[in-house]
């Protein structure tokens, strides 16, 4: 294994954390919790937050190192995939603000995806 594909690895593990994390919190802990008080809910996604802040540091700094190593800022793929990237940090601010706006929820899921997704392309 080289260094290149440790530094894959992270990145890899911090967007499954991130993506998956979203998954987990749409799909089972917010609908369980709904209708219960809202300290609980607040509970996780405040530690869920601490984790998504760590996931988008090691994304950053992975993926900047990788696209430097492998000479790939010009590549308009990547350039849309960094435009992306804004898009989805306006909207976690946007969300943080507004929790209640639950529709920030579905967009920062589904531009992640869509972040992934160009990611395999950039990548292949």
């Amino acid at each position: 294994m080289t260094f290149w594909n440790g530094v894959l690895w992270l990145h890899l593990l911090a967007m499954a954390f991130f993506v998956g994390g979203q998954l987990m919190l749409a799909a089972v802990v917010v609908p369980v919790l709904r209708g219960e008080d809202r300290g609980p809910l607040r509970g996780v996604a405040r530690r869920f937050g601490w984790g998504t802040v760590t996931a988008l540091i090691v994304l950053a700094v992975t993926g900047a190192a990788m696209a430097s190593h492998e000479h790939k800022w010009s590549d308009s793929t990547l350039q849309v995939k960094l435009g992306l990237v804004a898009l989805v940090l306006a909207l976690i601010v946007a969300h943080m603000r507004r929790p209640q706006w639950y529709a920030l929820d579905a967009a920062v899921f589904a531009v992640s995806l869509a972040i992934v997704w160009l990611g395999i392309v950039v990548a292949g």
